[in-house]
């Protein structure tokens, strides 16, 4: 435990700015993004899931698809807060998650960091109701599991940093996807635009909310991962 909760040495500058590089690239290039969203999707509606159980709602399956889209159900009250709350943790999940990572970071703790998504993954892992799903939360929790037993503490270290650059940055994405697909008419379904019918808010103005959480939270955990 005491491992654990320590502190580990700051990497040198240069592999910070190289695993940022990285995670840009992976974003910015569709090739790479395509395969890569699917971490993203797994954050997203891992948020709806925990804010449906921190509600009171029931949680009943989670799906995650080749295509990169995913798809949470819970249980409860057709309206009122909880649902609300719920649909709309997806997409600041990947950002808040990416901005507690460069937290852990900003302090030296790559180790809890690398346990508490591998706790977070396996806690997921419970209510996958599909095949892909399934294969991608297990390649996702395998990954950290490995990187934490078989590696020195440099290769934990970049690989820390890789993946908390990656959901703060591949986190801010995911909006924009959507706000091109609504301006063309498509995803009459989303987040927004449920949210939209439940508060009678529009759903440009979640739009905004969720750009908004998820540029300052980039702007806020890159502070924290740059040391400035």
């Amino acid at each position: 435990m005491t491992e654990i909760l320590g502190t580990q040495p700051a990497p040198e500058e240069w592999i910070v700015y190289l695993t940022g590089a990285c995670a840009v690239s992976l974003v910015v290039f569709r090739t790479l993004w395509l395969p890569a969203r699917n971490a993203i999707t797994i954050a997203h509606e891992g948020g709806h899931g925990l804010v449906a159980l921190a509600t009171g709602r029931r949680l009943e399956a989670i799906r995650l698809h080749s295509d990169t889209s995913g798809l949470t159900v819970s249980r409860g009250r057709p309206t009122g807060l909880g649902v609300v709350l719920t649909l709309a943790a997806g997409y600041p999940a990947a950002p808040l998650l990416g901005l507690g990572g460069a937290a852990l970071l900003g302090t030296h703790r790559v180790t809890l960091l690398l346990w508490a998504a591998t706790a977070l993954l396996l806690a997921m892992l419970v209510m996958v109701r599909n095949a892909y799903g399934v294969l991608t939360v297990l390649l996702a929790g395998a990954a950290f599991l490995l990187v934490s037993w078989l590696t020195s503490p440099e290769v934990q270290s970049v690989f820390a940093y890789a993946v908390v650059w990656f959901l703060l940055l591949g986190g801010v994405r995911p909006a924009f996807e959507l706000q091109a697909k609504r301006r063309h008419g498509g995803a009459p379904d989303s987040d927004a635009d449920q949210l939209s019918r439940l508060t009678h808010v529009p759903a440009g103005v979640w739009l905004f909310f969720f750009h908004a959480v998820a540029i300052s939270a980039l702007i806020g955990g890159g502070r924290w991962l740059l040391g400035i």
